[in-house]
């Protein structure tokens, strides 16, 4: 199998791995919602979704910063090199990232956010809570799926460059006909970045190059192959610590010479065949990651994972799969994935699921369950419940329950170095949650959502003395739990002003009840966008206000105490200068407030950027 995987990536051009998404007309589709596509408007889970109008409007040029506007979702992190996910106060590694639902992590580790751009995004869909039974483990807490932009029917040509605190270029070249389509898109960061000691020593930078290639045809009118193909070369700069510091400032410390470099390659191949007049859908997809990280220069980590997929899809009602009522998909599934940190070592697994969707009226309901064979660890089944009414009105209830599983790391399981021995009996950590929500009109055409929910974790694995010097890992016994309210809402205030808000309140803790750290107890971000010139031109600005923070420090009493609140601003503005040319310009934290989301590492002060955006 493995052997078959890297052909795949061969036939590539570009050496990686991948799992191709279909060419959609996306409209209100939610593509990670389920084992196919679900209907926004149908779908019990928790979903935001950030649309590439959205970013451009905004002036979002980092993945990172279009989640963190988000209800329900933590980003922090040591600069901007090094930047987690958490949601719903999960741990990072309990998110799971796909780009084009291709896993972005190979191996066993979680994707450290760091230079992905927004240039080349259509869309990102951030569902919040267990999404083990269609992504199985990692997907604990929530699922980021990052889709990016496809070929549109014609000649699609379009250029973007900014200069500033950042320098960046980007380029897409796209052509559908009617049997199917294929795009290029390019893109390249040089940031010149900030210290992130905070002393005014060297920038630590970031350089980034990126390459996505995709395509579908349609073979015949019920077969059609798709492809997707990522390359990323990166190369950033990090601080040392001085663990015998007395203060914050004395903890990082300025170091010009120390840099890592990370190359992220991803492949997938995908087959969809129709029968029964698309009441009967198959689709076998092959996909692979393989990422490579050194730092200063050292030997570096190889990741990998492989992955082969096929479900069965069928329109229980008579229907084609797309449009019908009472869908049943079944799914199997095999994984396997490697580090060089441990070569004698890998994991598999093979796994299956089943998934029902149904609509009743004003009722939409999903219901699944999965069971995951792992080879080396115990085995794990999670299932899933959501169900959403839509009363009329632009009132709407929504809610899920179910559960979620997260692997053990090669590290836990055979670690043999530093004074750690590995534990081959671990559990994997599993977390139950359950959400109810309330999305109401605002006016004629707006919405607020109301989101309340708690979570459970269990099994957490942690680090255990065995004696002086020597340590192991154990499953830990209690919970961990997590529970809060999600609100999100925006409307159309007149024809060119739109308004938009996010607020998280958090609370979450260890089995001990002790605080869980880098989890703000509050985020609220607030935001608007004018249109003047009759359309030609828009401005926005968006707020964010982060309090309640914790995070350990690592001199003194080496006491988890609460980091200071901030709030920062952000502006960004656009005007057509022609039909086919954009004036972009932006400034992020306008006030140039103290921004720190983990003790000692300094945020970035006030930037400016200016741009040009072509499309012909």
């Amino acid at each position: 199998m493995r052997l078959l995987l890297s052909a795949v990536s061969t036939l590539a051009l570009l050496p990686g791995p991948v799992t191709a998404q279909p060419y959609y007309n996306l409209g209100t589709l939610i593509l990670g919602g389920g084992l196919t596509p679900v209907e926004e408007d149908n779908l019990g889970r928790a979903v935001t979704v950030v649309t590439g109008e959205d970013i451009e409007a905004r002036g979002l040029v980092t993945v990172q910063e279009a989640l963190r506007a988000l209800p329900g979702v933590s980003v922090n992190g040591s600069g901007d090199s090094f930047t987690q996910v958490r949601i719903r106060g999960g741990e990072a590694n309990h998110t799971l990232i796909l780009i084009d639902g291709i896993e972005a992590a190979g191996g066993d580790g979680e994707y450290i956010l760091s230079g992905l751009e927004t240039a080349m995004i259509e869309r990102i869909e951030v569902l919040r809570g267990p999404q083990s039974v269609v992504y199985g483990s990692n997907a604990s807490a929530g699922v980021i799926n990052i889709v990016t932009r496809r070929a549109t029917p014609g000649l699609t040509r379009d250029v973007a460059v900014e200069t500033g605190a950042a320098h960046r270029a980007s380029g897409f070249l796209g052509w559908r006909g009617q049997r199917g389509g294929v795009s290029l898109a390019l893109s390249h960061l040089d940031d010149l970045g900030y210290d992130n000691s905070g002393s005014g020593g060297e920038r630590d930078g970031i350089r980034r190059t990126t390459a996505i290639l995709s395509g579908d045809y349609a073979l015949t009118e019920d077969l059609t192959v798709d492809f997707t193909l990522r390359r990323s070369r990166e190369q950033y700069d990090y601080d040392a610590t001085d663990w015998a510091a007395t203060d914050v400032d004395s903890y990082v410390v300025d170091d010009p010479t120390r840099f890592s470099d990370r190359d992220e390659r991803t492949a997938g191949l995908g087959l969809t065949y129709e029968q029964a007049g698309g009441r009967l859908v198959h689709r076998l997809s092959l996909a692979t990651t393989q990422n490579s990280q050194s730092d200063s220069g050292a030997l570096p980590t190889e990741t990998r994972t492989d992955a082969a997929h096929y479900r069965l899809s069928f329109g229980l009602d008579g229907a084609p799969v797309d449009s019908a009522a009472h869908l049943l998909n079944a799914m199997v599934e095999w994984e396997s994935d490697s580090s060089s940190s441990n070569p004698l070592y890998d994991r598999a697994s093979t796994s299956f699921a089943l998934e029902y969707r149904g609509e009743f009226g004003g009722l939409s309901v999903q219901a699944g369950a999965r069971h995951d064979d792992n080879d080396v660890f115990a085995d794990a089944t999670t299932w899933t419940l959501a169900a959403s009414y839509d009363f009329g009105g632009g009132w709407r209830l929504h809610g899920s329950a179910g559960t979620g599983a997260v692997n053990p790391s090669y590290f836990e399981l055979y670690a043999n170095a530093f004074g750690y021995v590995g534990n081959p009996n671990l559990l994997p950590e599993r977390n139950r949650s359950v959400d109810l929500g309330l999305e109401m009109p605002i006016g004629a055409t707006g919405s607020l959502d109301v989101t309340l929910f708690r979570e459970v974790l269990t099994d957490e694995i942690t680090a255990v003395s065995t004696g002086p010097g020597s340590w192991s890992y154990i499953n830990q016994a209690g919970d961990s739990l997590r529970h809060g309210v999600e609100v999100s809402g925006r409307t159309q205030v007149t024809d060119s002003l739109a308004l938009r808000m996010a607020y998280t309140w958090l609370q979450a803790e260890n089995p001990d009840g002790s605080i869980e750290i880098r989890r703000p107890r509050h985020e609220l971000a607030l935001g608007a966008t004018w249109g003047f010139a009759q359309g030609r031109g828009s401005l926005s600005a968006d707020l964010r206000h982060v309090r309640g923070n914790w995070d350990t420090q690592y001199w003194g009493a080496y006491a988890t105490v609460e980091l200071p609140a901030y709030t920062t601003v952000d502006l960004a503005a656009q005007y057509s200068l022609t039909d086919r040319v954009t004036l972009v310009g932006r400034v992020s934290n306008l006030f140039d407030a103290e921004v720190m989301d983990v003790w000692g590492y300094a945020g970035r002060g006030r930037s400016a950027y200016v741009g040009l955006r072509a499309r012909f």
